[in-house]
């Protein structure tokens, strides 16, 4: 029973997926291997901007910060403009790619010094090479006394987010928000096809609303800590009971924050994976050199082609 079961989750996940192995994961870019915390990434519709994280080990600092790519390599990393004090996480870029969306506890303005919870808010530009604006408060009814993570928009401006509400059915759910007439409705709970009574949150959704990957936290199928799964739209519009995406994109450690590539279909994401091997060393610049570039256990961006159905 338990083998037919295994047979059928792994026909259900080759319908969606179509991924190699380990050897097809591979980090994004070593530039970012100086940086102890990555997480959060998102990357231009011609590969030559990217928006990530960068933060302090236990992620007291968390900052926004951008690379482009000239003449073919990356630039150095650089802090996004209007990033203070405060914390900031999780950036999406729109479709126009003029707007930045992010996550922040910073005051709603800078006349008041106590923090907020943390809300979604955006950053705008007249084109790539001009400055982003001063952050603005996405608003109600999106935001609000709770904590808003992790926006992410379909083609549309339709948002999906992570709320962390008492009216969910866990800690962490995954939430929709319709654009209509130049606005957003009322957030409404993703069903229990996606949602649980544990952990779900980071959900990145398709250009055309037919696909989301997400994260859940120990699940009974998963890996271990947090897996990425997927679930597809069936004829009707609803969503299918979401599909964990099983070795080697998950480990027992720690993947979330997806990011998915539709022109390449190329897949970013955090993870927290280690196979860090130890062996001779040659001095201690060698050894520093393998530690920081291993896939140590610490939180670093990684990308894999994978083709979904």
């Amino acid at each position: 029973m338990i083998k037919n079961r295994l047979i059928i989750v792994f026909l259900l996940i080759s319908n969606l997926v179509l991924t190699q192995n380990e050897n097809d994961i591979r980090q994004f870019d070593k530039t970012l291997n100086q940086f102890l915390n990555v997480r959060d990434f998102c990357i231009s519709k011609n590969g030559d901007e990217v928006f990530f994280t960068v933060q302090s080990p236990n992620q007291d600092i968390s900052q926004l910060a951008s690379m482009k790519k000239e003449h073919n390599e990356w630039s150095k990393p650089e802090l996004l403009s209007f990033c203070d004090s405060n914390l900031y996480l999780e950036p999406f870029l729109s479709a126009d790619e003029n707007r930045l969306f992010f996550a922040s506890d910073r005051p709603l303005n800078d006349s008041i010094n106590v923090k907020k919870n943390f809300d979604i808010w955006y950053v705008e530009r007249h084109n790539n090479d001009s400055e982003w604006s001063t952050p603005k408060n996405i608003g109600t009814p999106i935001n609000s006394d709770l904590n808003e993570f992790y926006p992410t928009l379909s083609e549309n401006n339709n948002l999906y987010f992570t709320l962390e509400s008492p009216n969910g059915f866990g800690k962490d759910d995954i939430y929709f928000s319709k654009w209509e007439n130049d606005k957003y409705s009322n957030p409404i709970l993703l069903d229990k096809n996606i949602n649980s009574d544990g952990y779900e949150f980071n959900a990145f959704i398709s250009k055309k609303e037919d696909f989301i990957l997400f994260s859940k936290y120990n699940e009974a199928d998963g890996q271990g800590s947090g897996d990425l799964y997927i679930s597809k739209k069936d004829a009707n519009g609803k969503w299918k009971k979401a599909t964990n995406l099983g070795i080697p994109i998950n480990t027992n450690k720690m993947e979330y924050c997806p990011f998915y590539d539709e022109n390449n279909q190329i897949l970013y994401f955090t993870s927290k994976r280690s196979n860090i091997n130890s062996r001779n060393f040659k001095n201690m610049s060698d050894f520093k050199k393998h530690i920081r570039e291993s896939n140590n256990g610490l939180s670093k961006i990684y990308m894999v082609p994978l083709k979904i159905k």
